[in-house]
């Protein structure tokens, strides 16, 4: 026999950790390559852990809730060398029997050990766990046989709750939370509640002391007149939605002019490397979003090179596997400047952090109708507010002054011929 060490896998470029969510087998469990073994939770995406080896796995050497750095041991397993048989033939009829009463009560054991990911999309899509078969180890259910029955579009639906409190939980489930999962809200010798800092809160958490800490912000505002911008939208909205199937956000519009702009200033597609500076090539526009308690930032590969159809798309795409729990790692790649859609929350104006190793984040605020000055004369425009945070490191004042400029001149003079959806 020959024991292995699994260690925490890289889930993403400027991904330097992950938090153990969820440990998905324990010491002693027979396990297969590739099958998972423990969902993480990172800054930027959520994902499960395989197997590297065919084996039993030995010892667990991190516990849930911790955070460990990528490469560092988070578990043993035991496997069988080359040529190597099992002794199986000098077993007793007893000894067989008890090992398959012990292994059928693991497999039932392992079926209802539903994942926090499992639990969040049941819940979601209004489906019965207990109706799905799983494909995992022990007849569990995994993320992807939930997704493939919310796929299927055949969705065996929760049965009728019953009247008492203990009855709308399965038991097994009941019995897991209460064994194995820290409680989520404490009382406080003071006044008030005391909420651990657990999962994806912590890992936020984390990346955002160390973008505040490490870079050196500075920030600034200009206000865009985009009063032909929300004509030309709202013109040509209806018959956009009817034919594509989604809509054409005013979002839609302001990322395709940023990414044009920072083709012309690429000082800002840049990144800071310690004893350089990173330009990037490719404009690759991180967006934020957001799911309940849950942040994410996807990426829209090659923005600059997509129409505002192509980024309209885009973001629905990404947006919606955001909201069914199917973001990649791969999703979350790449990105080389990112796009707040603070507007959306009716926000009229606010200061990023900086997504880090990225050199500034900008910030889409409300569109608001108000009167301004145009020829000594008062007229209702529809104002926007765009702000933004830099890395003083990178950047200085007079280059982002100029993208700003320009991403407002751009914005200002929307109209079909200067930027069609098509």
């Amino acid at each position: 026999m020959t024991i292995e060490k699994i260690t925490m896998p890289k889930l993403g470029e400027s991904v330097t950790e992950g938090t153990i969510s969820t440990w998905l087998v324990k010491p002693g469990d027979q396990v297969n390559k590739y099958d998972a073994i423990a969902e993480v939770m990172t800054d930027k995406v959520n994902a499960e852990i395989p197997s590297s080896f065919t084996g039993v796995i030995k010892e667990l050497n991190v516990s849930e809730g911790d955070t460990v750095e990528v490469g560092a041991l988070i578990c043993t397993i035991e496997t069988e060398e080359a040529g190597e048989k099992k002794e199986t033939n000098n077993l007793s009829t007893a000894t067989a029997e008890t090992e398959s009463s012990s292994t059928a009560t693991e497999d039932t054991a392992m079926k209802s050990r539903y994942s926090p990911a499992v639990m969040r999309l049941a819940q979601e899509n209004d489906l019965d766990l207990s109706a799905i078969t799983g494909t995992g180890k022990g007849g569990r259910i995994t993320r992807k046989d939930v997704e493939a029955i919310i796929a299927s579009g055949e969705k065996p639906q929760k049965q009728e709750q019953k009247q008492t409190a203990t009855a709308e939980i399965p038991s097994p489930v009941r019995e897991q939370t209460t064994t194995t999962e820290p409680a989520q809200v404490t009382q406080s010798d003071a006044a008030g509640k005391a909420i651990p800092v657990t999962g994806v809160r912590k890992a936020i958490a984390n990346n955002m002391v160390k973008a505040a800490t490490e870079i050196p912000h500075a920030w600034m505002m200009v206000e865009v007149d985009v009063t032909d911008l929300v004509a030309y939208r709202n013109k040509v909205k209806d018959t956009f939605k009817e034919k594509e199937g989604y809509s054409l956000t005013f979002f839609s519009f302001f990322v395709k002019a940023i990414a044009q702009a920072l083709k012309e200033f690429p000082q800002l597609n840049s990144s800071w490397a310690g004893d350089k500076i990173i330009q990037h090539d490719d404009v690759n526009i991180s967006i934020a979003v957001a799911k309940e308690q849950e942040l994410f930032v996807p990426v829209i590969q090659s923005a600059d090179d997509l129409s505002v159809k192509g980024v309209a798309k885009q973001i629905t795409n990404l947006a919606k596997k955001a909201r069914t729990g199917k973001l990649t790692a791969a999703d979350m790649q790449g990105g080389t400047f990112t796009v707040n859609n603070t507007g959306s929350f009716g926000s009229v104006q606010s200061m990023g952090i900086i997504n880090y190793p990225q050199a500034a984040i900008l910030q889409v605020e409300s569109i608001v109708k108000r009167p301004v000055i145009i020829n000594d004369m008062f007229a209702a425009r529809n104002m926007v507010n765009l702000c933004l945070s830099l890395d003083h490191r990178v950047l200085d004042g007079l280059i982002c002054g100029q993208f700003m400029a320009r991403v407002k001149e751009i914005l200002e003079n929307v109209s079909e011929s200067t930027m069609p959806v098509y």
